[in-house]
C-alpha cells in the first residue's frame, strides 16, 4: 500500500491545491480495488470526511483525469468507473450477467499498437480493449 503523503506529492507536483478532500480522493483511488464508480469512492470518503460533497467527488475525478492520474472507463451498467492511471497497458473482461470485471495483460498488444501506428503513420497514445462475456460464476448459475 503506498504512504499518504504520495498523493500530496502528486498533487504538489502537479501544481495543484492541496486539499483534504483531493489527498482522500486520490488515496481511496490508488488503493482501492479497481474499478470504483463514482457514488463509490463517495460512499468511502463519506467514512472520513462526512461533510464532502458528492460534486466535490465529480470536481476531482475531473481534475484527476485532466491530469492523467486516472483512468476512466464506461462498462455498460450507466455509469463510469475509475482506476489509478496503471504503469502499463492492461485491459478488460466484463461479466455481462453479473458486471464483474477482470483486469487481464496481453503482450500481443503492445505488438498491435506498434502495427498499426506503423501502417496508419497514428502516434497511438492510449488503447483499451473490453470483451465482453459471462464468468465461471455465471455460467454455472445457469446451469443449475
Amino acid at each position: 500500500m503506498r504512504r499518504k503523503s504520495d498523493s500530496r506529492q502528486i498533487l504538489n507536483s502537479a501544481q495543484q491545491r492541496i486539499t483534504s478532500q483531493r489527498v482522500l480522493l486520490l488515496d481511496l483511488i490508488r488503493q482501492g480495488d479497481g474499478h470504483l464508480a463514482a457514488d463509490e469512492l463517495y460512499r468511502r470518503a463519506r467514512q472520513k470526511l462526512p461533510r464532502i460533497s458528492l460534486s466535490t467527488v465529480y470536481r476531482a475525478l475531473q481534475l484527476f483525469k485532466r491530469l492523467g492520474l486516472v483512468q476512466e472507463h464506461h462498462f455498460e451498467e450507466g455509469h463510469l468507473h475509475y482506476e489509478a492511471r496503471p504503469a502499463g497497458d492492461h485491459h478488460h473482461l466484463l461479466c455481462l450477467g453479473c458486471g464483474h470485471i477482470v483486469e487481464f495483460r496481453c503482450p500481443l498488444s503492445q505488438q498491435l499498437r506498434q502495427e498499426v501506428a506503423r501502417e496508419t503513420g497514428f502516434q497511438i497514445t492510449g488503447a483499451e480493449v473490453r470483451m465482453e462475456g459471462y464468468c465461471a460464476r455465471c455460467r454455472q448459475k445457469d446451469m443449475e
